[in-house]
């Protein structure tokens, strides 16, 4: 605890005890007065052998100019977010992003207290991903990982609304034009990207993925745009991921997840085609196509100060909108048949279809994480079921949940039948409300429906409806 009373208060002790920030405060000589326990599991120094310590014999490869508790105790003025890569009194290195305000007492600064979160493992993780890549660009071969492995031949549907985006997306894919993809959570958006890239000139150069969500925005620059020695402590010569996409593409996910300055900074990249590296002075061209993703609304984004209105624009030269898949519910016969095939092979299965009520949970069914939800919900019915068709007691006890909470009334009224009697009169319950609101017009029914026009006219015959 520090000496002084006076900038002290009661209990705040107890409170810096229990943050899961690490804290550190040195009084004005730089010697330790307070350290929590989460300082200590972050900095890997035991509390009792840190206080009474100074700054630099707890971290030696720190100096006067370099620690930030000194700069601050010498200075009075804070300094936010720094990066630092220091080694502790045991010569272990140690990642971190930390805040450092000057405590005052009437007018002059006393203290300086050090907020900290440990950044380690992520910036480990981080190197590692961004070396391997290094290193196999370097040797001319790109891993699985880094390949774009789908195209357009690869992509199941046959509905308007998905064909128009494949068109659109065949022709863009000749350019090196930005394309902006926006699809919900599983609709396929890295799948469209990759199959661009098979079907652009770009097709033998690296393909590089990285999800702007995945990263803290202070490492995210470092990623991306590389480092120059000495630009933080710690920090080395390396490229980032865009330097390593020269010649092919780069396709950022989630890209309003992107630190709104850190954008600029990217938007800055797109129209020059340089950049520097983080601490650098030199200027190096880049040749790369930048593709970008996002699972909201752009412009809803842009109301909510989340994505830059100028990177927009830049980035929606070509603007690509994945349908869900409940707006192209006719496509569920051929991708079930296409997931099936593929995990029969990878699961080593024997199943030859879905039975017919399952296909009825599955048109009623709104499927929020798209063909994503689609195959998990394959291939867990397919553990259940073994061999043969999958069948209603296979699918997950959330599905049939949701479709009783959207349809009260009429799970009510045959919640005492036999499954496949109770499906039956739900359904022809729901086909007749949608008649009745077209005036039993079978096109726009079928519509309404989310159903063929042959399909329905399939129904009205075996359920017997008529006017």
């Amino acid at each position: 605890m520090l000496i002084d009373p006076d900038f002290w208060p009661a209990g705040f002790s107890a409170l810096l005890e229990n943050v899961s920030e690490g804290i550190h405060i040195a009084d004005k000589k730089g010697m330790t007065r307070f350290y929590n326990k989460s300082a200590a599991l972050i900095d890997g120094i035991k509390q009792e052998t840190a206080l009474g310590k100074h700054i630099l014999e707890m971290f030696p490869s720190l100096t006067e100019q370099t620690s930030t508790i000194l700069q601050v105790l010498r200075t009075g003025k804070p300094i936010m977010y720094r990066e630092q890569e220091i080694k502790n009194l045991y010569g272990v290195p140690v990642y971190l992003l930390t805040t450092t305000i000057p405590i005052q007492v009437k007018g002059h600064v006393v203290a300086a207290m050090d907020i900290s979160q440990n950044l380690t493992q992520v910036k480990e993780l981080a190197e590692k991903v961004v070396g391997l890549r290094a290193d196999l660009k370097h040797k001319n071969r790109h891993s699985l990982a880094e390949q774009a492995v789908y195209t357009f031949d690869q992509i199941c549907g046959e509905h308007p609304l998905l064909q128009d985006v494949l068109q659109r997306a065949r022709k863009a894919a000749r350019t090196n034009s930005p394309i902006l993809v926006y699809g919900e959570t599983g609709t396929g958006k890295e799948l469209l990207v990759q199959a661009i890239h098979n079907f652009s000139p770009r097709r033998n150069g690296p393909f590089i993925s990285q999800n702007c969500a995945a990263l803290p925005a202070t490492l995210m620059e470092s990623i991306l745009f590389g480092t120059s020695k000495g630009s933080f402590t710690g920090a080395e010569n390396r490229p980032g991921l865009v330097e390593l996409a020269d010649g092919g593409t780069l396709f950022l996910d989630e890209i309003t997840c992107l630190d709104i300055e850190l954008q600029a900074k990217l938007l800055r990249f797109i129209q020059e085609g340089t950049l520097r590296r983080l601490g650098e002075s030199q200027i190096r061209e880049v040749n790369v196509r930048i593709i970008a993703s996002s699972n909201i609304d752009p412009l809803l984004a842009i109301e909510e100060n989340r994505f830059r209105p100028d990177l927009y624009y830049r980035l929606n030269v070509i603007s690509l909108s994945l349908p869900p898949l409940r707006d192209r519910r006719e496509d569920l016969p051929l991708l079930v048949d296409y997931l099936l095939k593929d995990l029969n092979a990878k699961l080593q299965c024997q199943i030859s279809g879905i039975a017919s009520d399952v296909y009825e949970v599955f048109l009623r069914y709104p499927w929020p994480g798209n063909i994503r939800e689609l195959r998990c919900t394959l291939e867990g019915a397919m553990n259940l079921a073994e061999t043969g068709n999958i069948e209603v007691a296979h699918l997950p006890p959330h599905l049939l949940q949701k479709i009783v909470h959207d349809h009260p009334l009429e799970i009510k009224a045959v919640e005492d039948l036999p499954l496949q009697e109770a499906l039956a009169k739900v359904e022809q319950t729901l086909i007749r409300s949608a008649l009745d609101k077209t005036d039993w017009n079978i096109s726009k029914t079928a519509k309404i429906l989310g159903l063929p026009r042959q399909t329905l006219q399939y129904k009205l015959q075996t359920l017997r409806i008529e006017r």
